[in-house]
């Protein structure tokens, strides 16, 4: 039973207790029960029940009278067996030669459940199912409400029967069928039994609870088939309209879907046409059973070696299209769960349901309420879908602003999802009232998209403040000279924390901002601008010097000298260099080593530039990047990570050697840690798959690195909307091209000279490929990307073409920009 997992049920074993004609187990397959017959539901007198799971003990209304696989129907339930369904299930009768008791092996089976009356609305022990005298099949609650009933009195009903093929049959004296569960399908279809136009299969009862809550149907329409997903406002997330439906209108002509042995058709009964067979499935000899289950799935089960298997899953959607596949609120990426990563001031606006289960989905710290509207708050997640809903477009034209005020103005709604038109001014809007899964954007010439979660500001309980009206005044002031004192105090000790770094050795030269201020000419020469600050070209003596000039202080004086030294202590030929640092009130400033050839991307993205980088420079380029890289994380006293290789932070000197910059404003990992927890930063484009649990190694690098191989190698950058629409996304491109067995299409075609060296440059291609595996673990360390290069290690063979980048996610709050949440540990010099 392991096989099936989550999907099938823990039944506990329950008696039918016959009160009139019927003896319990005496019916045959195909045998009928008499008129006027009741049984009951009783929990069988076993110890320790609760705990067993396998053999599961069932005792059905109809035993097959024969040792092997067959149906029965019966009442089953979920441990502790508070609550139960009366329904049909497949069951395999043990060997009566592994029992002492020659009638215990009739109990001894294995079930899957086909059918049931009464899944949403579950009866308790003492329940009855009665055979009227006049042919009706009801069921009653315990207390004698009625749960459900064939409506078959008066219809000449004379016996009920469960049939070889899993369909129980009311009949009559004709022996014609009156009524049978085969019309009436919940979840599952067997084999023969159809599923007709306008017809719906709903998960039964998940393995979790037997609430029966039903959020996904599937159904058949008069051109194709469907899959909705929601409790409140259903959303389509697959849809399969083969070419050969044709709409079936009239009287008497309908369109059906049906499961047959090989394959699974839908057909109009009225034209007498073969089936369509939409999809063809595993032939088998023993029983099949398709099956729609609670996470949206429809899978096909096979009974082989005594227990059922799932053998094809149907819809073949990926995993992050499934609408439950990270719960409510959750974010799917590559199919890792996590929630939103918005943050107020007094906590997280999300948490996960279950830490230990993130796939349950995510829920708001403080709930949503009406009579708060005031309070209400847009998140904004960049750069996701809704799961795989099909009708993104199919909301109302608007503006993004516009949709976000019609969220925030209709309190029912829970999240404003917003996708742009690449060819319109505008874009589709939809307001949802409940939150399914959203998945990150990867496809290829998708349409960038954002969902605005609605949360509400939680405030600080209102204390009374008449107590307080003396002493307010009183307060005030003595706070006021309190202040003051530390103010002064925390300026005598910079000053003293100034004159005491001045002291250390190995300490970058400190300049005055004066200086700085003629070394730049007043900062009149700028040569480069990011989040960070700007950068200007400068002169100290007879040295150019690049002075970058940081936006803020994000840190005290004593913080921000102490890396300044960290920074400082970094010596290598393939980092470029820290001359000297600037502190004074409120300015920063760093003085670097002045690179002529500027930045990579300057070099790369040539555009009309015709002084093409020739194969030898491009492979020098991308050793020394990897060397930089490898002193960084392994040479240094304290493990650096970088967090932001791009082109743009690879600088160039005369002879185009490659120096990597802006290490400065990395994270530090202590030699004892393995990894760190700190909040998203970073370039969309280059960020590895990870950066979505914030549990960060030095592997992220890696997977940049693999990126800017990739740039240098093709000519273009990551992400460039000026491509084909196929061709937009580099590293989705090269997926495809790695699956299809052509790496050479991604060459530079503007370079000769690497077509040259064509077999190089697919070596080069496939270590970055290496550098791009999606799981941090397979991805090779910097260090051994060098020994690569140089000629003393292979790259690794059995490599998975599953990669691609991590475009921004960081949920910010709309209009709160500061609500980010502060990371663990210290980041050098000030966020970027």
């Amino acid at each position: 039973m392991a096989a099936l997992g989550f999907l099938l049920f823990i039944f506990i074993s329950t008696y039918l207790v016959p009160q009139t004609y019927c003896q319990v187990g005496s019916l045959g397959p195909a045998s009928s029960a008499s008129l006027s017959t009741i049984w009951t539901c009783r929990v069988p007198d076993i110890g320790g029940y609760e705990q067993a799971v396998d053999p599961w003990l069932l005792r059905p209304l109809t035993i097959p009278g024969h040792l092997g696989l067959s149906f029965g129907a019966g009442f089953y339930c979920i441990s502790p067996c508070d609550t139960f369904i009366f329904g049909v299930y497949a069951i395999y009768t043990g060997d009566p030669s592994l029992y002492s008791d020659p009638n215990e092996y009739e109990l001894v089976v294995r079930g899957l459940v086909v059918w049931s009356a009464n899944h949403d609305r579950q009866v308790r022990q003492d329940a009855t199912l009665n055979f009227t005298g006049d042919g009706d099949l009801v069921l009653r609650d315990a207390d004698g409400s009625l749960v459900w009933s064939s409506n078959t009195s008066g219809r000449s009903v004379i016996g009920v029967n469960m049939t070889e093929s899993g369909n129980l049959v009311l009949f009559d004296h004709h022996n014609m069928t009156v009524w049978q569960s085969f019309d009436y399908p919940v979840d599952s279809l067997l084999p023969g039994q159809r599923l007709l136009a306008g017809q719906s299969l709903t998960p039964n009862i998940s393995s979790a609870s037997m609430t029966g809550s039903n959020q996904f149907y599937f159904t058949i329409r008069p051109d194709g088939i469907y899959a909705f997903a929601g409790y409140l406002e259903p959303r389509l997330y697959y849809r399969n309209t083969n070419p050969r439906f044709v709409p079936y209108l009239g009287i008497g002509r309908y369109a059906y879907m049906t499961l047959m042995n090989g394959s699974l058709a839908v057909a109009n009964s009225a034209s007498g046409d073969e089936a369509d067979k939409i999809y063809l499935l595993q032939r088998s000899q023993s029983l099949q059973c398709l099956r729609f289950e609670s996470d949206g799935h429809l899978r096909l089960y096979e009974w082989m070696d005594t227990q059922w298997q799932v053998v094809q899953d149907i819809l073949e959607l990926e995993q992050c299209d499934y609408p439950s596949v990270c719960g409510d609120y959750g974010i799917c990426f590559s199919g890792q769960c996590s929630c939103p990563m918005a943050s107020s001031t007094s906590g997280t606006y999300f948490r996960q349901l279950d830490d230990h289960k993130p796939s349950l989905g995510c829920i708001l710290d403080t709930p949503i309420s009406c009579q708060h509207k005031e309070d209400h708050q847009l998140i904004q997640v960049h750069n996701v879908s809704y799961f795989s809903y099909i009708d993104q477009t199919a909301g109302v034209l608007t503006d993004e602003e516009s949709c976000k005020q019609a969220c925030l103005g209709n309190c029912s709604c829970r999240a404003a999802l917003y996708h742009y038109h690449k060819t319109a001014s505008n874009g589709s809007c939809l307001l949802v009232s409940e939150v399914l899964s959203l998945q990150v954007l990867s496809l290829v010439g998708s349409s960038p998209g954002s969902a605005f979660l609605k949360v509400q500001i939680a405030h600080p309980k209102k204390r009374g403040v008449l107590p307080y009206t003396l002493g307010g005044v009183t307060a005030a002031l003595v706070l006021f000279a309190t202040v003051f004192a530390i103010l002064r105090c925390r300026r005598n000790e910079e000053e003293a924390n100034e004159d005491e770094f001045s002291d250390l050795p190995g300490m970058p030269t400190r300049f005055t901002f004066q200086s700085l201020q003629v070394a730049t000419k007043d900062f009149s020469s700028k040569i480069g601008e990011g989040g960070f600050g700007s950068v200007f070209k400068g002169v100290l003596g007879d040295q150019l010097v690049a002075v970058k000039h940081l936006h803020q202080a994000a840190q005290g004086t004593k913080e921000f000298l102490a890396e300044v030294q960290t920074i400082g202590s970094l010596h290598h030929i393939n980092l470029v260099r820290l001359i000297g640092f600037c502190t004074e009130k409120a300015h920063r400033l760093l003085v670097y080593e002045y690179m002529p050839r500027g930045s990579l991307d300057r070099w790369i993205y040539y555009g009309d530039n015709k002084a093409l980088l020739d194969w030898h420079t491009r492979h020098k380029i991308i050793a020394n990047i990897a060397k930089g890289l490898s002193y960084l994380h392994e040479d240094c006293r304290q493990r650096i990570v970088h967090l932001d290789i791009k082109p743009q932070n690879i600088l160039l000197d005369d002879n185009f050697d490659a120096k990597v910059a802006d290490f400065g404003l990395s994270k530090i990992i202590d030699r004892d840690k393995s990894r760190v927890v700190t909040r998203m930063r970073g370039t969309p484009g280059y960020m590895a798959p990870e950066w979505l649990t914030s549990q960060i190694t030095e592997k992220v690098d890696v997977y940049s690195f693999g990126v800017v191989v990739m740039e240098i190698i093709c000519g273009r950058k990551n992400l460039d909307y000026s491509q084909p629409e196929g061709s937009i996304q580099l590293i989705n491109l090269l997926q495809e091209k790695a699956k299809n067995g052509k790496l050479e299409d991604m060459i530079d075609k503007n370079s000769e000279d690497m077509n040259i060296h064509m077999e190089e440059v697919l070596e080069m291609i496939n270590l970055a490929i290496w550098c791009l595996q999606s799981d941090s673990s397979r991805r090779p360390a910097i260090s051994l990307v060098v020994k690569v290069m140089e000629g003393e290690r292979q790259v690794e063979t059995n490599l998975e073409f599953n990669f691609f980048d991590l475009s921004a996610l960081n949920a910010v709050p709309v209009g709160e920009p500061n609500l980010s949440t502060l990371p663990i540990t210290s980041v050098l010099s000030t966020p970027r």
